[in-house]
Order: structure tokens, then C-alpha cells, then sequence
């Protein structure tokens, strides 16, 4: 079914003892505000947990398959596109090659592939699919708090050559760094537009598939080096109309955040409470009126 209301949702997680999304330019430690030491977790972080829960729970298969994942060669995958509208390619002397048939295979693109038509995609390559605006939109996630960044050393027992082995007289260890947050609780702002919805075919059923990837991406997504992650709250804001009844400030304004120890360092979620009106929110997933 098509979309007619408009959603905004505000979704927290967090992450104990772990790394919940290294930058590769500050050698893989976790992301964190300079000014103000809160925590960041990018949006294409958030994107590739549901990208990679709705690969795995529907097969990678349309019209659930996935565009941007591991090792993909994107001109191979926008060649299909013309491949099932039975365009020969090599006919095409343009830069570009698509032609007139570019509209049509954006829109094979979308029907076929989950995160095309739910986070849209730049297929603008050597064989052109065109561009595609997503109806569901991130923010970056960022700490209720500012984090302590841990630093760890690590020991690998083993050794990669016989050199080493010779060179360590005996003693075969190999020394590391890691780093962990000890416990932070973020929070990330999201958006679905039921207007670009309708241009890309992202339907109600593609919806209920994302909220459930919110939900339950981190529990396929385990790692050493992430620590314990788990959504903790997800509260959608259901609007009446298509561009919706209020502004998104006052709306996400009615979430608060209070810390139940102002004392003792936080190691765990029990020492927040989260508040919608002023009333605290027990399920682990909500959906209310805007």
C-alpha cells in the first residue's frame, strides 16, 4: 500500500564496553564530538545495520535485494536493469549509456532493490540509472552525554612469519591497541516522506520492514570489536497528512532524556529514563499521534 502520512521517529541505542563506529582517519577510534565530547554514530553506519538485516532476513533477493553492499561492481548491477527491459547496450555510443531508457531503469532499480527505493542512490555510472531521492532520512546519531574513549593494549599469541618467530626468541606475542566506549546511550533523528515514497514505490510493508530493522539490526550485527549494542527505544510520530501537521522541532522536543544517578558514572541503561509528555516510556517500541 501506498504511503499518505507522514512519520518522524526518534530512535536511541547504545553500546557497552565497544566501538560502535571507528573513524578510519583518528586510527579507528570512535567517533566523538571535539567541543563538546558527546559521541557520534554516522548515518551511513545506521543505513548499512538495516541494509545488512534486510539482506539477511529476505535472502538478498528482489525485490528486496541490496544495491550498496560488499565487493558490488555498480555498473554490473545498473546493467541488469537494461538487461530485463532488453536495451542493447553496445548500441549506445553515449558517454553515459542509457539514453532515453534511463527513467525506466530507475524505476526497474527501485522495484527491485529495498535500499534504492527507501534510501535512494546515485546511479549516475558509465551505465546510467539516474538519481533516486530516499523517503527514509537519518540524522547522525549523537551521545545523551559526552563518552570516555578507553584505551585497551592486546596481545596476539601467534605470529605471521618465521622471521618473527626467530626475531621474538620464543616469547610470540604481538602487541595492539583497542578501543572502547565504556557505556554511552545515543540518539538519532529519522524521517519518512510519504510524497517521495510514491515516486520511488516505497510502500507500507517496506516501512514496517524498516521499523523492524531498527529494532532488531545490532542482534545480527555482533562484533568483538562493537561491544554489546542494542536498540533501546524507538518512538514514531505518526502525522495525519502527507506534509504533516507539525513542525519537527516541537515534535521532537517532547523527548527528554533524564540521568536516575547524577553521581556514579553510567555503565548501563537502567541509570537513564527516557520521557515522551513527561511520562516516562516502557515499550521498547511506541508509535503515536504528532
Amino acid at each position: 500500500m501506498e504511503l499518505t502520512k507522514r512519520y518522524d521517529f526518534v530512535l536511541f541505542f547504545d553500546v557497552k564496553d565497544g566501538n560502535p563506529n571507528g573513524d578510519p582517519d583518528a586510527g579507528n577510534l570512535p567517533r566523538i564530538d571535539p567541543e563538546t565530547g558527546e559521541g557520534l554514530v554516522t548515518d551511513v553506519c545506521l543505513k548499512r545495520k538495516i541494509r545488512n538485516y534486510v539482506g539477511l532476513v529476505k535472502g538478498d533477493q528482489p525485490p528486496y535485494e541490496i544495491y550498496i553492499k560488499e565487493k558490488a561492481i555498480l555498473n554490473n548491477t545498473n546493467k541488469r536493469a537494461y538487461v530485463a527491459l532488453d536495451v542493447d547496450l553496445e548500441k549506445d555510443t553515449g558517454k553515459r549509456k542509457g539514453g532515453d531508457k534511463t527513467d525506466e531503469a530507475k524505476a526497474w532499480m527501485c522495484k527491485n532493490f529495498f535500499d534504492i527505493r527507501t534510501f535512494g542512490a546515485v546511479m549516475t555510472t558509465k551505465i546510467n540509472c539516474g538519481q533516486v531521492r530516499g523517503p527514509v532520512q537519518l540524522t547522525f546519531a549523537r551521545s545523551v552525554e559526552p563518552v570516555f574513549t578507553a584505551e585497551h593494549s592486546i596481545t596476539r599469541m601467534a605470529v605471521t612469519t618465521e622471521e618473527e618467530a626467530v626475531k621474538q626468541s620464543g616469547d610470540n606475542r604481538t602487541m595492539g591497541r583497542k578501543f572502547t566506549i565504556p557505556y554511552g546511550l545515543y540518539k538519532a533523528h529519522g524521517f519518512v516522506s510519504p510524497s517521495l515514497a510514491n515516486q520511488t514505490g516505497f510502500s507500507t510493508e517496506d516501512l514496517e520492514l524498516v521499523w523492524e530493522s531498527l529494532l532488531k539490526m545490532f542482534d545480527v550485527d555482533r562484533s568483538a570489536a562493537r561491544g554489546l549494542m542494542a536498540t533501546q527505544r524507538l518512538v514514531v510520530f505518526e502525522h495525519e497528512s502527507v506534509f504533516g501537521d507539525k513542525p519537527v522541532q516541537d515534535i521532537f522536543a517532547r523527548i527528554s532524556v533524564k540521568r536516575n544517578n547524577e553521581t556514579a558514572p553510567v555503565r548501563s541503561f537502567d541509570n537513564y529514563s527516557i520521557f515522551l509528555d513527561d511520562s516516562p516510556i516502557s515499550q521498547i517500541f511506541t508509535i503515536v499521534k504528532a
